[in-house]
């Protein structure tokens, strides 16, 4: 007798919010499906027959020796499971809750997604200001205890996997933010797969966008092109959202640049810049907002790394003057970009001044990324030290600097000599 004698469709129930049974779906992997229904219990008798098929047959599915590939057996599959139709490629299966009920609540009842937006503009706006080092914990704990259990209800709609999708990429930005990168790398994965499974493609595109972003930080621009031809396609499935689109060929206009890509760069980075001038034709909840001041903080960099120095010095500018002081992260990283734009274009004098601004940088700030970025500005100034102003700055630095190593201690990840960055 099977330990959980309800049956199946329970089982599946319990495992909607599982990546592997989610990874599995989205590769029509039925035999990794079948596996895990009997490593919880469900005896291979009882999945034979729940989807009209030998034990002969399954066990070849399970064993990986022929996969299921007739259209009318992943039906059965669904509907024997209860696996809503979007997991496997499927039209909305007859016992679906119709598009009058998914993501939709009577007119009494908030909507749907109205707790989970909150928390999510709660928390971004608290990032943009502290840093995401001291709130990852506070993402991923809601996470765990609000949206989690929600995944596993078999009356949830595709709503709740958009929910976490997008809570799931704003902890790997955190992680990524705290120096984290191959925890942000399993973050960025699971949202992927979650937005994939509530078929927001838009989402998908857009975290498309964020993992193009981590691979360029990390050294490998091939993988982030990949990545934002990915978001691209994806993109290009969905509404017709101008600043995704725009984001997306920024991303590549910056890794065709660090790979020397000049002409492809450019055209990418003036493709970005039009479409970003487009009217929207729907709005999106659950994207972090890619606006003029980030386009022009990016296009330096793009202009920097193409060694257009006078061209990245127009758009540095620029992003510094658009952002607020209330995006503290932001502000500073934008005033690192233009730093390091005046040093390429051999004004020292200018780079001090830019670099006594970001003395001004909150030391609290829960931002590894930015302690690392404010380093690099220090190791390119360091050949230059034999000039006063410089060897006045770097002084100022090195003694603010220790602060904020003291501060971020909880945040910084030890170095392979088991001593902080």
């Amino acid at each position: 007798m099977d330990r959980l004698s309800s049956g199946p469709r329970e089982v599946v129930a319990g495992l909607l919010g599982d990546e592997r049974l989610l990874r599995a779906c989205a590769e029509r992997d039925m035999g990794a499906v079948f596996r895990m229904l009997n490593a919880r219990g469900v005896s291979t008798r009882r999945i034979a027959a729940a989807v009209d098929i030998t034990q002969g047959r399954l066990y070849d599915y399970m064993n990986g020796k022929s996969r299921v590939e007739k259209l009318t057996l992943f039906e059965q599959i669904a509907d024997a499971f209860r696996i809503p139709g979007h997991l496997l490629g499927l039209a909305r299966r007859p016992w679906e809750p119709g598009p009058e009920t998914v993501g939709h609540r009577r007119a009494d009842q908030a909507p749907p997604d109205g707790d989970d937006l909150v928390a999510m503009d709660h928390f971004r706006s608290a990032d943009r200001q502290t840093g995401g080092g001291r709130l990852y914990g506070a993402v991923v704990r809601h996470l765990s205890d609000r949206v989690a259990p929600r995944l596993v209800d078999i009356g949830c709609g595709p709503h709740v996997f958009a929910a976490a999708a997008a809570l799931t990429e704003m902890a790997g930005w955190m992680a990524h933010d705290s120096g984290h990168d191959d925890r942000a790398a399993r973050h960025f994965a699971r949202a992927l797969l979650l937005a994939r499974t509530s078929g927001d493609l838009a989402l998908a595109a857009h975290i498309a966008a964020s993992n193009s972003h981590l691979a360029l930080e990390t050294g490998d621009a091939a993988e982030a092109v990949g990545w934002a031809r990915t978001g691209l396609d994806l993109a290009a499935r969905g509404p017709r959202i101008p600043a995704l689109t725009a984001r997306l060929h920024t991303m590549r206009a910056r890794a065709l640049a660090v790979a020397s890509q000049h002409a492809p760069a450019v055209h990418a980075l003036e493709t970005a810049h039009r479409d970003l001038e487009a009217p929207p034709a729907a709005d999106h909840p659950w994207l972090s907002p890619f606006d003029t001041a980030a386009l022009a903080g990016e296009s330096a960099l793009v202009l920097r790394d193409l060694e257009q120095y006078d061209e990245a010095l127009t758009h540095a500018e620029q992003a510094v003057a658009l952002r607020e002081a209330g995006r503290a992260r932001s502000l500073a990283l934008s005033r690192i970009g233009l730093a390091t734009v005046h040093l390429h274009r051999g004004n020292l004098d200018a780079a001090v001044g830019v670099g006594h601004d970001l003395l001004g940088t909150s030391p609290t700030l829960g931002s590894v990324r930015v302690a690392r970025q404010l380093d690099g500005l220090r190791g390119l100034l360091k050949p230059h030290g034999g000039y006063r102003p410089v060897q006045e700055y770097l002084a100022r630095f090195d003694e603010a600097r220790r602060a904020r190593m003291l501060l971020l201690a909880d945040l910084i990840p030890p170095s392979p000599g088991g001593t902080t960055a």
